[in-house]
């Protein structure tokens, strides 16, 4: 099939200049091996190309037959049938007996696949007829199949007999005369080309020594002049590459110290930022908080007199009752807002920036039972589980704990997150049984130390996967994330000489590692 694509390519190269007929007949051709090749979207391009050329005058039921039966590969079914119905006139009034058979066999394994027995029976029929009529065996064979599988419940006996046609049509094509016949035509063709292989190898061998031995002087004699400007050039370039690799040492030192001051700058001013803001919004949100309360009381004290005087009016109670809850409503989220500020203030507490010989095991240990416990209390419904796998042969490295216990919290909360989020697929079987787990592992790998924050959420999709570390960027609903942690671990990591990597796959989950060096 794919030699028959080779040569069709260069029919459809030359037609398409000379005689459009004849394109039309290569595109349907390449429709039809691209089909038999299952490169299915080149079949339905040609075949489409096919069915929109006015001058083609052969009917649009072959390239029909090829779309319908590119539907059925794909199982939409109901494309498939539509596309058979409408090749199936014109394969007849074109007197196509071939299509017309392939058309017919396509809609017979349709209603096999529908469990409708007797149109199966009657379109295997036809695609028989049809193809006993111009001895089209591949037709024969399949139309057979399907009609003694068919009859082989109900009707042994028949089925039998459609079993002795499709093995005598099989006999006719594979048979052990046409079988030698091909292995001779095989095997004269493999020795012309081995002949053929020898005569040119043996050519390019005399090329090959001819040109080994001119060019062997010549390499001589130049090898002798380089040999002794080479022995200079050793001691020179020795030197050089001393001196380079203390160049690039001092460079890497610097850039390393320049990047770890413009971090440490960037955190300071958010921090300075974050904090100016918490305490602007806490002295109004105070009032808010106090005065819901107090307006409470007088609430109640409201309701103790209407009781005294026995005032017994429904409606009055009803108001005194809806602002009564409305105000413990403002009451609640104005301490949930509360606890946001005192979250924003813990955030924004600026760090030592000094580097401090740290155990990176019990770090991740104390901000993963940090992150489980404070999500446990904001939400009661919250179920996770997560494992450990620390390195005890962990050594301790010089890192800011602050900032580096800031990267993996919001790593841990973020699978947390993710592990707690249903699959895009909906609740399969699978899905239902999952336990929503974390994973967090250290090792030591060569000169650095890795740190694993690993879960088994639906995964982060290849579409958006290069813009997760963007400031501002988040997948989580409106007022459930800022877009600012993922940005601000990347940075704090390359900060401390590190890298932060990702990998994912939809539906299985996402593990983020962190490398830190040892020194």
């Amino acid at each position: 099939y794919r030699k028959a694509v080779q040569f069709s390519s260069y029919a459809l190269e030359i037609d398409s200049v000379i005689k459009k007929s004849s394109a039309a007949i290569d595109r349907i051709f390449l429709a039809k091996m691209y089909e038999k090749l299952n490169i299915l979207d080149s079949a339905v391009y040609f075949a489409e190309r096919t069915m929109q050329d006015k001058d083609f005058e052969f009917g649009i039921h072959e390239p029909c037959r090829v779309l319908g039966d590119v539907a059925f590969k794909k199982s939409d079914f109901t494309k498939a049938m539509s596309f058979y119905r409408q090749g199936l006139p014109g394969s007849i009034a074109n007197k196509d007996l071939v299509t017309n058979s392939e058309i017919n066999a396509g809609i017979a394994r349709l209603f096999i696949q529908s469990n409708q027995i007797d149109s199966a029976k009657h379109y295997a029929d036809a695609a028989l007829k049809s193809a006993v009529e111009v001895s089209y065996k591949n037709g024969i064979i399949v139309s057979t199949s399907m009609l003694a599988e068919l009859y082989s419940k109900d009707q042994p006996a028949k089925a039998l007999e459609y079993y002795k046609i499709m093995n005598a049509a099989k006999d006719s094509l594979f048979g052990t005369a046409n079988i030698l016949t091909i292995q001779n035509l095989v095997e004269r063709e493999e020795i012309r080309q081995r002949e053929a292989e020898a005569a040119a190898l043996e050519y390019r061998n005399r090329i090959r020594w001819i040109s080994v031995f001119t060019g062997l002087a010549g390499l001589l004699i130049i090898a002798f002049i380089l040999f002794r400007s080479n022995r200079h050039k050793q001691k020179a370039n020795q030197l050089l590459n001393k001196q380079k690799q203390q160049i690039e040492k001092t460079l890497s030192d610097l850039k390393s110290t320049q990047s770890q001051l413009i971090q440490s700058e960037k955190m300071a001013s958010l921090g300075e930022l974050t904090a100016g803001i918490a305490h602007e919004i806490q002295n109004p949100l105070n009032f808010v908080n106090n005065f819901s309360e107090v307006s409470n009381e007088l609430i109640e004290e409201l309701r103790i007199r209407n009781d005294e005087l026995r005032i017994d009016d429904t409606e009055i109670k009803d108001l005194l009752s809806d602002i009564g809850q409305n105000l413990e409503k403002i009451n609640h989220h104005g301490k949930r807002a509360g606890d946001i500020v005192k979250g924003m203030l813990q955030h924004s507490r600026s760090s030592t920036g000094q580097k401090e010989l740290t155990d990176i095991n019990a770090l991740c240990d104390e901000y993963l039972r940090l992150a489980y416990h404070g999500l446990r209390a904001k939400d009661k419904s919250f179920n996770a589980k997560f494992e450990t796998d620390f390195d005890a042969s962990l050594p301790k490295i010089k890192v800011v704990p602050q900032e580096i216990g800031r990267v993996i919290l919001n790593l841990i909360n973020n699978a947390f997150y993710a592990a707690s989020q249903p699959s895009k697929g909906g609740l399969s079987g699978t899905e239902s049984s999952r336990v929503p787990t974390v994973w967090v592992s250290t090792k030591k790998d060569g000169n650095k130390i890795l740190i694993s924050v690993k879960d088994n959420g639906p995964g982060i999709p290849e579409s958006i996967k290069d813009k997760i570390f963007q400031p501002f960027f988040t997948t989580k609903p409106t007022g459930q994330g800022t877009g600012l942690g993922l940005s601000l671990s990347y940075d704090i990591i390359k900060a401390h000489g590190g890298e932060i990597k990702v990998e994912s796959k939809e539906g299985e989950g996402t593990e983020f590692t962190i490398l830190l060096p040892c020194s």
